[in-house]
């Protein structure tokens, strides 16, 4: 594999003045890695300094490719002990910046490793490198009849997923990363390896001690590199039918969704999109919908289960007044009618090309959703933006697709000002300020309003613990 490498550090920045990595740690990290493993060029580091975010990209100085976990270790205790921050880099598909490298240092792509280290069908669990993204697990374990559906839309690395805590369509039945991850390996600040659950555990559940699993996932690169993962897999349904149903109004759809739930039919996917969002995605995917509030369905189960979970949705979203209920079984149609939901993204960037699209999520309890929709959407409208909503709603998660131009002066407040209201509405009714997309850069003014101010001395006092000089992925999270 070839990288673009060469000579000296001193390049520019533009936005940032270079805080450059010594000539020694490059030259020591060439000696790790080999030379085709490490780069500076300048084309390489601005790819690796930016996510799928509107935040702006801020390369690192250094990109290095680590072929295994002792290098990875070897890598981090080099940079620890001459204090050069470093950045982990999975596939990049972040919507809050968390790939960025505002203070400069050493990015560590860890694409490279990218083995499904061993499966255990009996015991349905997985190990994975953080090159696995969740498309190839799921094609190594097929055969088994076993797959893993956390499913945040983007073909993610796994352990980048991790990071994140990502959940996703199938959230709602299946649970999220934190549900679904038995055990961690990760690479401390300073070079030392650690296994959360102790090496080669992967019990479905422990009472031994704190919970170290759950404190690294989610935890956004700030507290070490995740350089392996160990993964609870579900069996595949014998089963599934998709349902589109379109309904006259937003509250009628969400209203539809809180009483589906309430009705115990165990559905895998419930998801919610507005009209401007049905609009976007029928323009850009071709789907021939109705462009209404639309509730996207799926079901799995046995046949027999798969009827009685049909004939209760059915009655509900009568009652809320759904004007159709579009079924699909063959395996391309609802392929295509949930490629088109993760397509979402892509099909309102194209509503404006050329302006930027700012995608910001947040969760509240499924009770508040239908007021919290609505006054989002009407928020929208009074602040003059185009802003599609898509929503996992089955457990209480939205996101919102904000639109802005930039040639027009202040857009970017105007959109970072809604965003903060959003997240404030959330905030009011016993939400959280992000379900999935993570804190990041975007949201760490967010963060001390969610868990006070006690919350965020318990965070630092984790962070400086695990991290004293403040190097793993600085500027992120708090």
């Amino acid at each position: 594999m070839l990288r673009l490498v060469r000579p000296g550090l001193h390049l520019a920045r533009g936005h940032r003045a270079l805080q450059a990595v010594p000539d020694t740690l490059v030259a020591a990290l060439d000696r790790v890695v080999g030379s085709t493993n490490v780069s500076v060029s300048d084309a390489v580091r601005w790819q690796h300094g930016q996510d799928e975010s509107i935040h702006p990209c801020c390369p690192p100085d250094v990109v290095v490719w680590p072929q295994n976990v002792e290098e990875v270790s070897t890598c981090a205790r080099l940079c620890y002990e001459q204090h050069v921050p470093m950045i982990p880099f999975g596939t990049g598909t972040g919507l809050e910046g968390g790939v960025s490298a505002p203070q400069g240092g050493v990015c560590f792509d860890l694409s490279a490793m990218a083995d499904v280290v061993v499966v255990h069908p009996e015991d349905q669990d997985a190990t994975v490198q953080p090159g696995v993204t969740r498309s190839k697990l799921n094609h190594n374990i097929a055969s088994y009849g076993l797959t893993f559906p956390v499913d945040p839309g983007a073909d993610a690395s796994l352990c980048g997923m991790v990071a994140t805590k990502a959940s996703g369509t199938n959230a709602v039945r299946y649970g999220t990363m934190r549900e679904n991850t038995l055990n961690l390996e990760v690479v401390l600040a300073d070079g030392r390896i650690l296994n959360t659950a102790g090496k080669d555990r992967r019990a479905r559940k422990s009472a031994a001690g704190y919970d170290l699993t759950s404190l690294f996932v989610g935890s956004e690169g700030t507290l070490g590199f995740i350089t392996q993962a160990t993964l609870h897999l579900h069996a595949l349904p014998e089963g599934s039918m998709v349902a589109v149903c379109p309904f006259p109004s937003v509250r009628a759809a969400v209203d539809a969704t809180v009483d589906i739930l309430h009705s115990g039919v165990p559905i895998a996917r419930i998801e919610f999109l507005d009209e401007a969002m049905m609009t976007a995605c029928q323009q850009y995917s071709g789907l021939d919908v109705t462009k209404s509030p639309t509730l996207f369905l799926e079901f799995h189960g046995s046949q027999g289960s798969l009827r009685d979970q049909v004939k209760t949705t059915e009655d509900v979203v009568k009652d809320h007044g759904g004007m159709e209920f579009n079924w699909a079984q063959e395996q391309e149609t609802k392929s295509k009618l949930w490629k088109a939901r993760h397509d979402a993204l892509y099909a309102v960037r194209s509503l404006r090309p050329g302006w930027k699209c700012y995608v910001t999520d947040v969760c509240v309890p499924i009770s508040q959703l239908p007021d919290v929709i609505l006054a989002t959407q009407d928020d929208l409208k009074a602040s003059g933006l185009v802003g599609p909503i898509v929503g996992h709603v089955g457990d209480g998660n939205f996101h919102c697709a904000v639109l802005s131009d930039p040639s027009e002066t202040g857009s970017g407040e105007t959109v970072h000002a809604f965003s903060t209201r959003l997240a404030e509405r959330a905030l009011a009714v016993g939400g959280t300020c992000t379900g999935e997309h993570g804190i990041g850069l975007g949201k760490r003014h967010l963060l001390s309003s969610e868990v006070g101010l006690t919350g965020i001395w318990a965070m630092s006092a984790l962070k400086a613990a695990l991290d004293s000089r403040g190097l793993m992925n600085p500027g992120k999270v708090i």
